[in-house]
C-alpha cells in the first residue's frame, strides 16, 4: 500500500473474489473479477439482483456491469458464474459503463446468450460501434501518424504500434445492434433500488458511473480509481481535445455524493474515502502540470515529455496510453494559454512555455 493509499478504507481488506466466483459486498452487490493480458491484469465486474419485466411476465434474474474482454479465459470464466454464481436466475440486461474493450468487449457475447439488452450512454455505444467496425480515423492504422506528429519517430516503436492496428477489434469483435440510453441526471431502476447516472468524460466519450442512495454504493468505472489516476489521452480521433480539463471538471460531479459511499471502482478494491480520493486525483494532475511546463522552457514534443510524466519502463500497450496522457497534459496547458503549440518543418508539433 503507497502512501496515498493508507488515507483510504478498503472495505474489505485484502480479500478477492477468486477468478469464475462473486463475493457480496453490499446487499443484492456482487463483485467478480475476470483476467486481463496487461500490466493492469484485471477488471471488477458487478453482478446486481434484479427484477424485470418480460414478454414471459415478471422476471427475477441479475443485471451485469460491464463484461470483460473477448478472450476464451474470459468466457470461460463467466460460464462459471452462469453455473456456480446466479442461483439458477438468467442475466436479465447488460449494462456496460464505457467502451474501453475490457468493459465492452463480450457484451455482444452476453446479451446474445441470454436475449438481455444492451444499456450505455449514447457517447460511448457509438464509439464502440464506430471502434469495432474500424471505421477510417478510429481503426488502428490512425494512431500511428498522429502519435508521429507529436514526435514518435523510433522505427521500432512504430513497428511495434503498427502491430497493434487490429487491437481494438480483436477485444471487441461485436457491439450489440441495438441499446438502451443512460443518460446522465436519469435514474436506472435495479432490484427494486433506485441507481442515479453521472456520466463524466476525459477517459471515454462518455463514460456512466451508477449510484444508489439507499445502499451508499457508487459504481465508478474508471472514473476513480484507488491505486491508479485514470488514462486520460488525446487520440487520433480527436486530436484537438483537451481531456484533461474534462476529466477535471468530472470529478466535481461527485461532490454531493456522501463522504463514506462505498466506492466500487473496475480495478482496485472497493474502498470508502471518495472525497480523499478525488482530492489526491486532483494534487496529482495539478502536480503533473507543473512538471510539464517546466519542461517546457525548451519546445517539447509528446515524446519529449513521456520520461518527465513516466519514470519507469513502459511496454507497447502502456507506451500509446502515455503518450495519448503526455499530448493530454500539453493540451490542458495550450487552452490555458500557458504554452504556444509550433508545427515545424518535419510536421512535429512542439510546445513552448509563454
Amino acid at each position: 500500500m503507497n502512501a496515498l493509499e493508507s488515507q483510504l478504507d478498503y472495505a474489505f481488506g485484502d480479500t478477492l473474489p477468486d477468478t469464475g466466483h462473486t463475493m457480496q459486498v453490499a446487499p443484492g452487490v456482487r463483485w467478480l473479477r475476470m483476467g486481463l493480458p496487461f500490466a493492469l491484469n484485471h477488471i471488477n465486474l458487478w453482478l446486481l439482483e434484479d427484477e424485470l419485466d418480460t414478454p414471459q411476465g415478471r422476471q427475477r434474474g441479475w443485471t451485469v456491469v460491464d463484461c470483460g474482454i473477448a478472450t476464451d479465459d474470459t468466457r470461460a470464466a463467466w460460464e462459471r458464474i452462469f453455473t456456480e454464481e446466479l442461483d439458477g436466475l438468467p442475466i436479465l440486461r447488460v449494462l456496460v459503463t464505457h467502451c474501453h474493450p475490457d468493459h465492452v468487449g463480450l457484451a455482444d457475447w452476453l446479451c446474445q446468450r441470454w436475449q438481455a439488452p444492451l444499456w450505455m450512454s449514447t457517447g460511448d455505444y457509438a464509439f464502440a460501434r464506430v471502434m469495432s467496425a474500424a471505421l477510417p480515423g478510429a481503426e488502428g492504422t490512425a494512431a500511428t501518424p498522429h502519435f508521429q506528429r507529436h514526435g514518435l519517430a523510433d522505427p521500432g516503436t512504430v513497428a511495434t504500434l503498427q502491430g497493434r492496428n487490429t487491437y481494438y477489434q480483436d477485444l471487441v469483435p461485436s457491439v450489440p445492434h441495438a441499446y438502451h440510453r443512460m443518460q446522465d441526471g436519469h435514474a436506472v431502476r435495479i432490484g427494486g433500488r433506485d441507481w442515479e447516472i453521472i456520466t463524466g468524460f476525459g477517459h471515454s466519450p462518455e463514460h456512466v458511473s451508477l449510484y444508489c442512495a439507499a445502499l451508499n454504493v457508487l459504481i465508478s468505472g474508471d472514473m476513480v480509481l484507488p491505486r491508479i489516476s485514470t488514462n486520460v489521452s488525446v487520440f487520433a480521433i480527436e486530436p484537438e481535445s483537451n481531456p484533461v480539463q474534462q476529466y477535471l471538471d468530472s470529478l466535481a460531479k461527485y461532490a454531493h455524493l456522501p463522504g463514506d459511499v462505498l466506492v466500487l471502482p473496475s480495478h482496485g478494491k472497493p474502498f470508502r474515502g471518495l472525497h480523499t480520493r478525488i482530492r489526491q486525483l486532483n494534487d496529482h494532475h495539478r502536480e503533473r502540470l507543473a512538471e510539464v511546463l517546466e519542461a517546457c522552457a525548451t519546445p517539447q514534443t509528446g515524446v519529449d515529455i513521456l520520461p518527465v510524466m513516466f519514470k519507469r519502463p513502459l511496454d507497447t500497450h502502456q507506451l500509446s496510453f502515455a503518450l495519448g496522457e503526455a499530448v493530454a497534459h500539453l493540451h490542458k496547458l495550450w487552452y490555458d494559454g500557458a504554452v504556444r503549440r509550433l508545427l515545424g518543418e518535419d510536421g512535429v508539433y512542439r510546445f513552448v512555455a509563454v
